[in-house]
This record gives C-alpha cells, sequence and structure tokens, in this order.
C-alpha cells in the first residue's frame, strides 16, 4: 500500500538546514493498522505528512499503491489525497458555517459528484459513525467527540484506501478518545482502510497491529 524508499527530509534554519528525518525506509502493507509513536519533535507528524503527500521529501522515494509519487506536481498530489487518502486531525479542521452533513460531503464535491449524489453518500457515512441524528447540526453544537466522528466520516466518505490520523484524541476525554479509536479500528476492519495513526498515548498505540517509533529522526519497530 505505502512504501518509503530513503526518505530524508531537512528544512532550512537559517543558512543551514535541519534535518528532521534521516534515511528512513518503511513498507505498511494494505489493510493494517499502525501506530507512529515517540516524543514530541521527533519527526512524527513530518513522517504523516510525507505519506499523506502534504509534502515532499527532501530525498528519497515515496510510492503508494505502487505509483512513485515523489515528484508528482501539487494538481496531481491534491487529486490523489481527494481519491486515495483520507485525514483525520486533532483539531477536527470541520468548517464552522456548514453543518455535519455537508462537512462530510465536501470531498466529494470537490471531486465533482453532484450535491445530492455527494449529500446522500455523507449521509450514509454519518450513520456508520452513529451520527445520522446530528446531520443539520453546526459543529458549534456538536461535543467534541461528535465533532471528531464527523471529521472521521468526511476523511472516509470517498472510500479511501489510506487513513491518516495525527493525535485524533489529542482534545478528547478519556472515555471518548477510546470510543474513537474503537471506531477506527471497526472501519480499518470493515472497510479494508489501511489505518496508521500518530499518538503519544502507548495504551492506544498497542491496540494497532504494528508500531513504528521514531527518534532522533530515524525508525525503529517497537515491541512490548
Amino acid at each position: 500500500m505505502l512504501r518509503l524508499e530513503g526518505i530524508t527530509h531537512a528544512y532550512a534554519a537559517g543558512a543551514s538546514r535541519q534535518a528532521i528525518l534521516h534515511d528512513v525506509s518503511l513498507s505498511i502493507p494494505a489493510g493494517q493498522s499502525c501506530a507512529i509513536v515517540g516524543a514530541s519533535g521527533s519527526g512524527k507528524s513530518t513522517l504523516l505528512n510525507l505519506m499523506g503527500l502534504l509534502d515532499a521529501p527532501t530525498a528519497g522515494r515515496v510510492l503508494l499503491a505502487g505509483v512513485d509519487m515523489t515528484r508528482a506536481g501539487s494538481d496531481e498530489c491534491a487529486r490523489v489525497r481527494n481519491r486515495s487518502i483520507g485525514f483525520v486531525f486533532q483539531s477536527f479542521h470541520l468548517l464552522p458555517r456548514l453543518d455535519a452533513l455537508d462537512n462530510v460531503a465536501l470531498p466529494l464535491l470537490y471531486r465533482g459528484l453532484s450535491r445530492p449524489a455527494a449529500r446522500q453518500a455523507a449521509l450514509a457515512q454519518l450513520a456508520k459513525v452513529g451520527l445520522e441524528e446530528r446531520t443539520w447540526y453546526l459543529p458549534a453544537d456538536l461535543s467534541g467527540g461528535q465533532r471528531q466522528r464527523v471529521a472521521i466520516a468526511r476523511a472516509l466518505v470517498g472510500e479511501p484506501a489510506l487513513l491518516l490520523a495525527d493525535e485524533p484524541t489529542g482534545n478528547l476525554d478519556g472515555q471518548t478518545a477510546q470510543d474513537t479509536i474503537d471506531l477506527l479500528l471497526s472501519l480499518n476492519r470493515e472497510q479494508g482502510a489501511t489505518l496508521i495513526l500518530v499518538t503519544h498515548d502507548h495504551g492506544i498505540a498497542n491496540r494497532m497491529e504494528r508500531r513504528i517509533e521514531v527518534c532522533d529522526g530515524r525508525i525503529r519497530e517497537a515491541h512490548g
């Protein structure tokens, strides 16, 4: 599903460059659930952004479903993100003036679907996350857990092959956080989407099939 080959990533720091990731190689098969763990500033989110084609590596290759995306232009990356990748963020990133239904429908509208078709698919996805009775609610009228469920529905409405979640429980209380992980794992199993989740919570990480630790810009398989 996803392969990184010799990935190095650096950013400008004054007259020099500061490396964040060093020669990272990683292969994640289709349908796997994988946690990325590590200390703050270790490069976890940078790694996820490279996987999601939100950024390009300084060196190395990113292959998605066997296709080298490293030198793809911004339009092509945007097209692949819209059709193949779903994103869930800690801060939800819902549009405040749109109700739950239209927030979820938005990726399909960008894809060119008609509004009725996009809304019908969004309604079905909201039902899968248990929010069919909150269809017309604005984000401000939803709890944190409900907003995250809307964000998950939006990420999955386009039936992506790859689901990337960056600290999706960071703004949620303990039980709501566990409920959110339950939902992500059930959707991973039922829809077959590859799930890659950045988290600082080792309890959550241990629920994934696999754990990758990022330390000083390098990765290793985490066990135990």
